[in-house]
C-alpha cells in the first residue's frame, strides 16, 4: 500500500512545523537558523510564523581524502572549524590532507554565503535561542555538525526542528541538541523527499530571495 505525500512542497512543510512552535512566537530572544538550501523555504515560514528573524548556517562536511562519503569534521558560517580527532587518527590524515580539504569545503562555504547573504553579516547567536531548521532528517549527520558548530557561538538555547526525520535520528539528535522537534517520524523512513509531493531543488537564487523578503520583513530585532 502506498503511503500519500504528508507535505505539498517545502513552504506548506515550515507552515505545519511552526504549529509545533509556537511556543517560541513574539519572543525577542528567538532566532531561526535554516540549513541551506532546502532548509530555508522551511525555515522562512517558520521565522514567519513566529515573528524571528531568518538567517542561514551553512554547514560543510569535511570527508577523509580518498573516503569522502566519512566526516572527519565540518566547517560552518562564522569561522567554526570541528575535528574528529578519533576519525583523524584512526584514518591516519596528515595534517596537509586536513588543510586541502579545509581550504576546498572553505571556498564553497564562502561562496554560498556570498550568494545567500550578500555582504549582509551573519545574525548574533550567542546568548539566544536558536532554532535549527532543514526540509528534514535521514542520517542526521549535517544536523549534528550544525549543532556542535552553533554550540561554539554560545547560544542560550538549542532547538533541533524539522518537518520529517527517522525516529532514530531524532533520538540521537537529542543527546546533542537542547530539545528536538520532529513533527513526523514515519516508518519505514527511507528517504527525506518521499515525504514531500514537490521536493525539487531549492537554488541559490531561491534561498537568497527569501532570505532578503524575510529581512524586508522585519521581525523582533533589526537586520
Amino acid at each position: 500500500m502506498l503511503t500519500p505525500p504528508l507535505f505539498r512542497d517545502r513552504r506548506h512543510a515550515g507552515r505545519l512545523l511552526a504549529q509545533a512552535l509556537q511556543s517560541y512566537a513574539d519572543r525577542r530572544d528567538v532566532l531561526v537558523l535554516a540549513l541551506p538550501r532546502g532548509g530555508v523555504p522551511v525555515g522562512f515560514e517558520v521565522a514567519r510564523a513566529l515573528r524571528a528573524p531568518l538567517d542561514v548556517l551553512v554547514v560543510r562536511k569535511l570527508g577523509v581524502p580518498g573516503h569522502a562519503e566519512y566526516a572527519m569534521g565540518a566547517i560552518a558560517s562564522g569561522g567554526i572549524r570541528l575535528l574528529n580527532d578519533e576519525v583523524v587518527q584512526g584514518m591516519e590524515v596528515t595534517k596537509a590532507q586536513i588543510d586541502s580539504t579545509v581550504s576546498a569545503e572553505s571556498k564553497e562555504l564562502h561562496r554560498r554565503e556570498q550568494a545567500y547573504r550578500g555582504v549582509r553579516p551573519p545574525l548574533a547567536a550567542a546568548g539566544r535561542t536558536v532554532i535549527l531548521v532543514d526540509d528534514g532528517m535521514a542520517t542526521g549527520s549535517t544536523m549534528l555538525a550544525a549543532v556542535r558548530a552553533l554550540r561554539t557561538l554560545r547560544p542560550a538555547h538549542i532547538a533541533v526542528a524539522v518537518p520529517t526525520a527517522a525516529a532514530d535520528v531524532c533520538a540521537r539528535l537529542r543527546a546533542e541538541a537542547d530539545e528536538v522537534i520532529c513533527t513526523t517520524t514515519p516508518e519505514p523512513f527511507r528517504a527525506v523527499g518521499l515525504w514531500y509531493a514537490d521536493f525539487s531543488q531549492t537554488s541559490d537564487d531561491e534561498v537568497r530571495e527569501l532570505l532578503d523578503e524575510a529581512q524586508a520583513g522585519g521581525g523582533p530585532d533589526s537586520y
